[in-house]
């Protein structure tokens, strides 16, 4: 069959080969001096001893049945249930490996999008300028009103909310910067517009917050950078951008935060990860360099968990700084969740992926916090999570840094392996697991996907459940009928043993009365004409091998045929540069409509007629006649140097013939045909019905380039056009995916 090829297959037919159910064709006949022999005399039949025949029957029927359906019954119970369990643990396996290189690739685009941002020539001028801007500030001083009303703004507003937030109390000048720079932007711009409503940050008034109007240098920067670095952050995504020069300082901050204008090696922020994220690109001195920090309760932001991707900001010649910018938590969690619609990604109703980092707390959102916070609440308790843990949770709406995860999943993935487990969860209870380690650069994380094994294995206990009550019904059905058949099968066979003795002692003349209209009174008939029908099975059983010959001849080649008559059972063969020809016939069903069932079949008689003599005169091999279709090959039985040309050749041939029928029958039937090259299997399949058939990519790639359109037309893959002469008219008709990526179809005028 064509495996792969958008779930066609092309095997249409297949052709029983009878045997004697021995793999010979025929078999020994009685002579004739055997069947004329006189009978040998028959020895009187003695007293019977023990159990009738009835009743050895019936015990032999019930045994037999019992103790099948019995066998029956435990193997598919057996094969049954760990085939389910082997579906929903490799479900599960699948969805996590989807999940985990989802997230891969997004921190991958990230991360290389921070670092052409860096690169970019608005960021390195947009950080020359304001890196002088911030010099030209470390000029401007407050006025004792100016720095009461800064202090003001912390003890006021920042500081009371960061409380709330993060817990902790704070002095008033614990995040003014040391410097006079940064005091003076956050004057002029933090106190200013990075305000509060409802105890929350008002981050959009931030971002739009325009010119502070002091005419200072970092202002008329900052008014025309600020724009560039908006269109970043909307185009990505991004949580926020900070610009450091190279002594640490942040001389910008997208949303003015109260980061702006801090020292990141000597400020509140000195032992961050961000600090030393700073430190790690800037010590290489080169602007290919990037760090990304794990998760953090990033102060700036009253304590919300934060990751940092950081690159330096210049170019071959010089580095003037580095670009800091925060991944969202949403970009995670949308990545796990699949924008929270679990259910559609086979998670059923308690399945979820989450990370977890090497300080076992997960770094990302639960999803029964997400969908029912209360209950995620006593589960947590219920399994040791402390209480006030629990309900700061649910607070915040999140488990970032917060719910710790010790289960053995999470051990395995952090020693570097990979697997699936039955084990309890972070929120108890049996959970089928599929763990793993998290190839991201910089992060130490491991990926668990998780769901009850209650939910998972639901289909398991349904499947018992009908299983048992199907085997006890067949048991129940077979006993009645048992009993049953020994009574019928009684009286004839007392015949049938009587007839048996007088043919064992070699009189072939027995006649048996045909009595009942059944099938023993069929069997007694059949055995009156066992003699004469020997000799008339063997000529049939001889004209039957002519015919297999034959047979096997139309279906296979003959060296396929010889191995399949050696006993072969798996017969196969890999050929290379074959081309392969996928025709179909468009319009056909609405032709053959205008037909009575004769008049269809001798009109696709006709036409695959003129296929098969194109086939001949071209030199291209047909392997299957489909109903509105064709299936050929050229070089898999004669290997050819030019079977792409044939291939094409045959096709073009096609389309005359079919035009020609049109002509003939009124008829207005188009060609679709795909051609591909390549390597391309043959062989049989199946065992008591046989087909011979081609499958591999090239049969694949025939099938899929002639629907790239959907319309008439013969369309080839870049293999094989790359192969035909320059005189060929061929246009492109579009592109199709393929393993190795897009491939380019062709068609041919």
């Amino acid at each position: 069959m064509c495996r792969g090829a958008e779930g066609a297959s092309l095997s249409t037919t297949e052709t029983d080969v009878p045997t004697n159910g021995t793999g010979d064709t025929g078999g020994p006949i009685p002579s004739s001096r055997t069947a004329s022999a006189a009978p040998r005399a028959i020895p009187a039949r003695r007293r019977r001893v023990g159990l009738s025949i009835q009743s050895k029957l019936l015990i032999m029927l019930l045994g037999v049945s019992l103790v099948s359906s019995i066998i029956v019954g435990v193997i598919g119970f057996v094969s049954g249930r760990e085939s389910l369990k082997a579906a929903a643990i490799d479900q599960l396996t699948t969805i996590r490996e989807l999940r985990t290189g989802e997230l891969e690739r997004v921190f991958g685009g990230v991360q290389t999008g921070v670092t052409l941002d860096s690169r970019n020539l608005s960021a390195q001028n947009a950080s020359v300028a304001l890196n002088t801007a911030f010099e030209e500030a470390q000029s401007r001083t407050l006025t004792d009103e100016q720095q009461a009303e800064l202090e003001a703004y912390y003890a006021d507003e920042f500081n009371p909310a960061l409380t709330a937030r993060a817990g902790g109390t704070y002095a008033a000048g614990a995040f003014i910067p040391e410097s006079a720079a940064g005091q003076y932007l956050q004057y002029a711009y933090t106190s200013k517009v990075y305000r509060f409503s409802g105890g929350e940050l008002d981050f959009e008034t931030a971002f739009a917050a325009g010119n502070a109007g002091d005419g200072s240098p970092w202002s008329a920067a900052r008014e025309r950078y600020h724009d560039y670095f908006q269109r970043i952050i909307d185009a990505s995504g991004y949580e926020d951008v900070l610009m450091l020069d190279t002594e640490g300082n942040v001389v910008y901050a997208a949303y003015s935060g109260t980061d702006l204008g801090m020292n990141v090696m000597t400020g509140p922020l000195k032992d961050s990860q961000l600090a030393e994220a700073y430190r790690e690109v800037m010590a290489t001195n080169s602007v290919s360099a990037l760090a990304t920090t794990d998760y953090e309760r990033y102060l700036p932001s009253l304590g919300v968990p934060a990751i940092w991707v950081v690159s330096p900001v210049g170019n071959s010649e010089r580095v003037t700084g580095a670009m800091a910018v925060q991944i969202p938590i949403d970009l995670i969690n949308d990545v796990l969740t699949g924008d929270e619609r679990w259910k559609e990604q086979g998670l059923g109703d308690t399945g979820e992926v989450y990370i977890v980092g090497s300080d076992d707390l997960m770094r990302s959102n639960s999803r029964l916090l997400i969908e029912y916070p209360e209950a995620f609440e006593r589960a947590a308790v219920s399994n040791g999570t402390p209480s006030e843990l629990a309900a700061r949770e649910v607070e915040v709406g999140g488990t970032v840094l917060l719910q710790p995860v010790n289960t053995e999943s999470v051990r395995l993935a952090q020693q570097g392996k990979s697997g699936t487990s039955i084990s309890r969860g972070y929120l108890g209870g049996e959970n089928i697991t599929a763990y793993t380690p998290v190839d991201i650069a910089g992060l130490n994380w491991v990926a668990v996907a998780r769901i009850d094994t209650a939910e998972a294995f639901a289909p398991v206990a349904d499947f018992t459940r009908n299983l048992v009550i199907s085997t006890l019904a067949i048991l129940l059905a077979v006993s009645l009928l048992s009993m049953l058949l020994a009574q019928v099968f009684t009286r004839p066979i007392r015949r049938l043993a009587d007839a048996v003795r007088r043919v064992a002692g070699g009189d072939l003349s027995v006649q048996v009365p045909a009595g009942s209209r059944d099938e023993f009174g069929d069997l007694g008939n059949a055995f009156n004409d066992m003699s004469s029908s020997l000799r008339v099975k063997q000529e049939l059983l001889d004209e039957q091998r002519v015919e297999n010959e034959r047979l096997l001849h139309t279906l296979m080649p003959e060296t396929v045929a010889k191995r399949y008559r050696d006993g072969e059972e798996t017969i196969a063969e890999v050929h290379q540069d074959v081309s392969v020809i996928f025709a179909e016939l468009v319009g056909w069903d609405d032709y053959a409509t205008t037909l009575d069932g004769d008049e269809e079949l001798a009109a696709l008689n006709a036409l695959m007629r003129g296929f098969d003599e194109a086939a001949d005169r071209i030199g291209v091999e047909k392997v299957r006649t489909l109903r509105n279709g064709y299936l050929a090959s050229s070089g898999l039985i004669v290997p050819r140097v030019d079977n792409v040309r044939r291939a094409v050749d045959f096709a073009v041939e096609l389309r005359s013939v079919i035009s020609r029928f049109n002509a003939q029958h009124e008829a207005s039937i188009e060609l679709r045909a795909g051609v591909s090259t390549g390597t391309v299997t043959s062989g049989l399949v199946g065992r008591t019905s046989l087909a011979y058939d081609l499958w591999g990519d090239a049969v694949n790639l025939a099938y899929r380039v002639r629907g790239v359109t959907g319309s008439p037309g013969i369309y080839v893959s870049q293999a094989v056009k790359d192969r035909l002469q320059e005189g060929a008219r061929i246009v492109s008709a579009g592109t199709i995916d393929t393993a190795t990526g897009s491939e380019t179809v062709w068609r041919v005028d």
